[in-house]
């Protein structure tokens, strides 16, 4: 099953720091990581603080959406991540973006991640990996929704080797 999550940084070394959380998630057995976007540099969401890199990996995995959800917050808690303020600073966000066709609302966890339908630091990146796939539970294109996103302080930063 294709799963997609998003990565960000806005603390320390935040390409070290998203080179790491791949790597990370290349050596569980469970996960192979496919593909990843381009990095961008945006704005943050929240209160004042540095600027987000930011990417998409591509996931083949057949671990279902909450276990892959601990995958990744285990995988922040290596990272360094402390959860505090909501939209805070972070060394390692991860996002369970997509898990093949699966919604899932429940108090732990929402897919499609609900901040997809409106966030250009999550559907540019998105985008370059999966233009065409149709977002379950909204019936609409990856790029249909990156089109109507507002605008965002967004720019590429470069191509990731990960």
């Amino acid at each position: 099953m294709r799963a997609y999550v998003g990565v960000g940084s806005n603390l320390g070394d935040r390409w070290r720091t998203l080179a790491l959380a791949a790597e990370r998630l290349r050596a569980d057995p469970r996960v192979a990581v496919l593909r990843a976007s381009r990095v961008y540099e945006s704005a943050p969401m929240g209160p004042p603080q540095p600027r987000y890199l930011n990417a998409v990996l591509e996931l083949e995995t057949a671990v279902p959406p909450r276990e892959l959800l601990e995958l990744l917050q285990e995988t922040e808690r290596a990272g360094g991540r402390e959860r505090g303020v909501r939209w805070g600073a972070r060394t390692l966000d991860l996002d369970l973006l997509l898990h093949g066709d699966t919604v899932v609302r429940t108090p732990e966890l929402v897919v499609p991640h609900p901040g997809l339908l409106s966030r250009r630091f999550v559907l540019e990146p998105l985008d370059e990996l999966c233009p065409d796939l149709v977002v379950p539970g909204v019936g609409q294109t990856v790029r249909h929704l990156r089109e109507a996103a507002p605008p965002f302080d967004l720019d590429p930063a470069g191509l990731y080797p990960l």
